[in-house]
């Protein structure tokens, strides 16, 4: 589905997420004040709504999938961000300090497939088996 070959009256029943996904097909990453712009320029909505609206628009994108905002502030379809092609550059110095926490967390870590029975485990229980609970009568009588 092209914009160009969209009427006002077909575009009027689409919601702003699905003009944006359209705008975002054809004309690729853009940020949001253009979004909406486009959006209010294709509805032929008074400008008024730019600065009444923006922020709800805003709040729309962020919430659907279909779409990510990119380090450099513009929206972009999900679907050309996949996450093979995301790579993460991590200097030497970053790599040792993983590698150290790795060490601490194995270190830190219990097996549990190696307890053998539930002997070997503390059985906090035996800390209450000696509880007595009182309702209020009780505990009047008490005093």
């Amino acid at each position: 589905m092209s914009l160009k070959k969209l009427k006002k009256e077909d575009l009027e029943l689409l919601s702003n997420k699905d003009i944006t996904n359209l705008i975002l097909e054809e004309k690729g990453a853009q940020n949001t004040a253009d979004l909406f712009k486009e959006i209010i320029k294709l509805l032929e909505l008074p400008s008024s709504v730019f600065d009444q609206k923006i922020g709800d628009y805003y709040t729309s994108l962020t919430t659907d999938k279909r779409f990510i905002l990119l380090e450099n502030g513009t929206w972009d379809l999900r679907s050309r961000h996949t996450s093979d092609k995301l790579i993460k550059i991590v200097d030497e110095e970053e790599e040792e300090e993983i590698e150290e926490t790795k060490e601490e967390v194995d270190e830190d870590t219990i097996n549990y497939d190696n307890i053998d029975s539930d002997d070997d485990i503390d059985d906090t229980n035996d800390d209450l088996k000696d509880l007595v609970v009182l309702d209020e009568d009780e505990l009047e009588l008490e005093q």
